[in-house]
């Protein structure tokens, strides 16, 4: 699992919106409180000023101590915020906490002779019980989020499992395997899905990817069916015309329709190869060959220059006979679509085969060799079976066939698997 996964995504949401939650709640009750502690000390204050300025209009003898003596102030002996305050307006409240360890409220109103009536309430123990309330509460959202986040993990990893089978399948239907399914066909008996209310987004993908599949299927399938059925069909009439052009009178245009009887030829042949491939039905044949001997073989055997290159005398264990085809296919392509000069250059079980025309076009490299497709205009014209039987072949064989662009022209390289020892 990795630390991008969805289902890591999905719990640092979570955690997010917990946190969220948990801060504005906290911040919430914390004003509140605050702003209740503040309020009731100031009610306190106010009451005690306004019992000391009550005593003080009394009339107790001044030289009488009283317990409000100490009580009666001047204004400049107040506190700078206090006195501010009061010369706005009559009873003035006050926090003051220049000491925090030690905060106080202070209330004072005027009396006669300029005088003022104050009280200063400590409000220390409310501050340190709000301190307390929010580690109460810290504690607490952080209990909720170590019980919460994993719970809804859990819930969320049966989604994360379905997408994660969702992506498996389309990865399979990229590889070639149209037979994959995200999952079986529901039951018939009973309803669909949808109409049982159980279909969700997550159904729906798959239910698209499944129906993707499908149509892929049944399109390579009928266009399988359509190369089968006319190589077949093309056979026979083939053969016949074969045998009539050899009866004809040597001449120039004896020789023409012979050369478009043997293209037509090679064609029905290619056709028949690439429907036993499509049907699975080839199997290899491995021996020890070498590498570099039957590459010279099988440019010789096409008959155009090619330069082969090989490194010291490379062998493996593989079948000659479709290799060969392999190469001769590689070569074929090289010189039709490419440029001269084009080269074979052989090392441990690697063949690559190179030309300088003006590379493989876009859609190819993308999506890989189609038959009848040709691609760009500028690598020449063609029926498309060449790359798609020498990629078939290859399959059969075991091997990797990769098509690439070099900066002067196309490469196909070709690595053949190793046999283990032993």
């Amino acid at each position: 699992m990795t630390v991008g996964s969805l289902r890591w995504k999905v719990a640092a949401l979570i955690t997010l919106a917990c946190c969220a939650v948990a801060a504005v709640v906290g911040v919430l009750v914390h004003r509140t409180t605050l702003e209740r502690t503040m309020r009731q000390g100031e009610e306190r204050a106010l009451v005690w000023a306004a019992m000391v300025a009550k005593e003080y209009r009394a009339g107790t003898p001044p030289e009488e101590p009283a317990p409000w003596t100490e009580s009666i102030k001047r204004p400049d002996e107040l506190p700078s915020p206090l006195r501010e305050r009061l010369a706005v307006e009559s009873p003035a409240t006050w926090y003051d906490d220049r000491k925090p360890d030690q905060p106080w409220m202070w209330a004072a109103q005027w009396v006669n002779g300029g005088l003022v009536a104050t009280s200063r309430m400590e409000v220390g123990s409310d501050m340190i019980r709000l301190r307390a309330l929010d580690r109460a509460m810290v504690r607490a959202a952080l209990t909720a989020l170590a019980v919460v986040v994993p719970i809804s993990v859990c819930l969320a990893e049966p989604a994360n499992r379905r997408l994660r089978r969702v992506a498996r399948t389309a990865r399979r239907i990229a590889n070639g395997d149209l037979d994959a399914r995200v999952a079986p066909a529901p039951p018939r008996r009973g309803g669909s899905l949808a109409r049982r209310g159980g279909r969700d987004e997550i159904a729906d993908i798959s239910a698209a990817v499944d129906s993707m599949a499908a149509s892929l299927q049944h399109r390579l399938l009928a266009e399988q069916r359509f190369t089968a059925d006319v190589a077949h069909d093309l056979r026979t009439p083939l053969m016949g015309l074969v045998a009539v052009v050899e009866l004809l009178e040597e001449g120039e245009t004896t020789d023409l329709v012979r050369g478009q009887v043997r293209v037509l030829r090679s064609l029905v042949e290619d056709l028949l190869e690439v429907s036993r491939l499509d049907a699975g039905a080839e199997v290899a044949e491995r021996v020890r060959v070498p590498l570099a001997e039957l590459a010279e073989e099988s440019a010789a055997r096409v008959g155009v220059e090619v330069r082969v290159l090989a490194s010291g005398n490379p062998v493996a264990e593989t079948d000659p006979r479709r290799l060969d085809r392999i190469l001769a296919n590689l070569v074929l392509n090289a010189h039709r679509h490419g440029a001269p000069p084009v080269e074979i250059t052989v090392r441990d079980h690697v063949i690559e085969v190179r030309d300088r025309g003006s590379g493989f076009p876009p859609e190819l490299l993308a999506d890989g060799p189609k038959r009848f497709r040709t691609g760009a205009a500028e690598r020449g014209r063609g029926h498309g079976l060449g790359l798609t039987i020498a990629l078939g072949q290859a399959h059969v064989i075991g091997a990797d066939l990769t098509l690439a662009n070099a900066p002067d022209g196309a490469v196909a390289v070709l690595r053949l698997p190793r046999q283990p020892s032993g």
